[in-house]
């Protein structure tokens, strides 16, 4: 029956190791052999921590392989880390026991070929356009003439002469650069954070803020360009509330800063040309709008001018319009110093012909026989007393009518007359009431009242003599003609 119990025995070399030893043991071997090598393959399980490690797995058609980047180097990579994508990882392979799982420790992560930073490139911008950062409806129109312009590139490069050069030619406008880097470690980063100061500018700072922004940079290859296919850079561009246009690279290169800005350039110096007109062709156009606008002024007053020159011609001459009313006038005239001659001639026979009738003896004889008609005239006395007569008894029956409607003819029937202290007479009981004294003129006197509700005067009122009654005019007036 084999032994259960494991027992050591003198001399025996092969003595039992733990499992931190073999691990240890397998980790130093691993590390001492493998201590730097280049692995390609394609990302997949990629994730970040919090801590900031990256972990990812590395396979092929046939194995798999663990890595892991640290937090300084997982900052450094120029290029955001996704499943699919085929890269070179360089660093060591090492073990971890936890697990009895062998892994490479990643110092640097490249993408394999130009092939995968293509294939990168694309799976970005679908991303972002799929968030809209590149629609259509979010792209501004460039101010026509700004007042500012706002440059992002290198400042030492050709990209800047280029433009500040263009911009004299065409229109010189005050400039602003931002230097930044456009190469290189952390050059999407100082991209990003120039377009975003330029964007948080307040409008009349200190620093005058751009009406427009040229996000610049010369060509090279896709590695040189990629900090402007950055994430980073893309959204600054798109977020950015002043209008952008992108000129990285030459014609055929296009990167992502230029599918969200406003306006693609194919060149720094056609980026400038778009930023600005040609002040000389302004001026021009503003000559001939000039020129333009008095032609339209004056046109209609040409046109007028010539019509009016074409209607006048039409007209007829003055002097034809006046020749029938002229001769008929010359006509008229001759008529009428005829008729004159003629009135005048026959006048003067009829004048000849009464005068031939007013002889001396003649109006002798009238006014001897007027003298005798008025001797024979007697004047009759008939002729005045048959007017007088009339005119008397007329008189007559007009004083017998006046005696009847005289005012106090009634107060010898009974009748009184009511007068107030100033002795008009009152016709209403009102009238009576509103005074304090009245008199009652009767047939042979005057009588004191009092309305009720008055005191009585201190004394009476001494009483008016009674009128002589008037003889009858018609009595006078027969005796004037007794």
């Amino acid at each position: 029956m084999p032994d259960m119990i494991a027992e050591t025995r003198p001399g025996d070399n092969a003595q039992p190791l733990t499992i931190s030893e073999i691990s240890a043991l397998l980790k130093r071997t691993v590390e001492d052999r493998f201590g730097f090598v280049r692995l390609r393959g394609e990302l997949s399980g990629v994730k970040r921590a919090a801590s900031g490690h990256f972990y990812c797995a590395l396979k092929d058609e046939g194995a798999v392989i663990d890595g892991v980047m640290w937090k300084g180097n997982a900052a450094r990579l120029n290029f955001r880390a996704e499943d699919g994508l085929e890269v070179i990882a360089t660093g060591k392979l090492t073990t971890y026991p936890g697990r009895s799982k062998y892994q490479i420790v990643i110092d640097s992560l490249e993408l394999a070929g130009e092939g995968a930073l293509l294939a990168l490139l694309e799976k970005t911008r679908a991303r972002l356009a799929a968030e809209g950062l590149f629609a259509a409806e979010r792209k501004r129109r460039l101010p026509f003439l700004p007042q500012v312009i706002g440059v992002v590139t290198s400042p030492t490069g050709a990209v800047i002469r280029d433009i500040l050069h263009r911009l004299a030619d065409r229109f010189p406008s005050h400039v602003i650069v931002w230097p930044v880097l456009v190469q290189g470690q952390g050059a999407a980063e100082q991209v990003a954070a120039a377009v975003r100061g330029f964007s948080g500018l307040a409008p009349g700072g200190p620093v005058p803020r751009p009406d427009v922004v040229i996000v610049a940079r010369g060509g090279g290859s896709i590695e040189d360009l990629w900090s402007f296919n950055e994430e980073v850079v893309v959204r600054a561009i798109a977020e950015c509330t002043i209008p952008v246009i992108s000129a990285v690279g030459h014609e055929t290169d296009t990167t992502l800063a230029d599918y969200a800005a406003d306006r693609r350039a194919p060149t720094p110096t056609a980026a400038a040309e778009m930023a600005v007109p040609v002040r000389a062709d302004l001026a021009f156009t503003l000559t001939d709008l000039a020129a333009r606008q008095r032609r339209a002024v004056y046109r209609p007053v040409e046109l007028g001018r010539e019509r009016l020159a074409a209607r006048a011609r039409l007209l007829p001459r003055p002097e034809n319009l006046l020749a029938p009313q002229t001769q008929r006038l010359d006509d008229l005239s001759e008529r009428l110093r005829r008729a004159l001659g003629d009135r005048s001639a026959k006048g003067r026979e009829r004048l000849a012909g009464v005068a031939a009738r007013l002889s001396p003896s003649l109006l002798s004889r009238s006014a001897a026989e007027a003298q005798r008609r008025l001797d024979r005239a007697r004047l009759s006395p008939a002729l005045i007393e048959r007017p007088l007569r009339h005119g008397t008894d007329r008189l007559a029956a007009l004083a017998r009518v006046m005696s009847q409607l005289h005012p106090e003819k009634p107060l010898e029937r009974g009748y009184a007359i009511v007068r107030d202290a100033g002795g008009k007479a009152l016709t209403t009981r009102a009238e009576a009431a509103g005074e304090a004294a009245l008199t009652l003129q009767f047939r042979d006197g005057n009588l004191a009242a009092v309305p009720a509700g008055h005191a009585p005067p201190a004394s009476p009122p001494p009483a008016a003599a009674p009128r002589k009654r008037a003889a009858p005019r018609s009595a006078i007036q027969d005796d004037l003609f007794r």
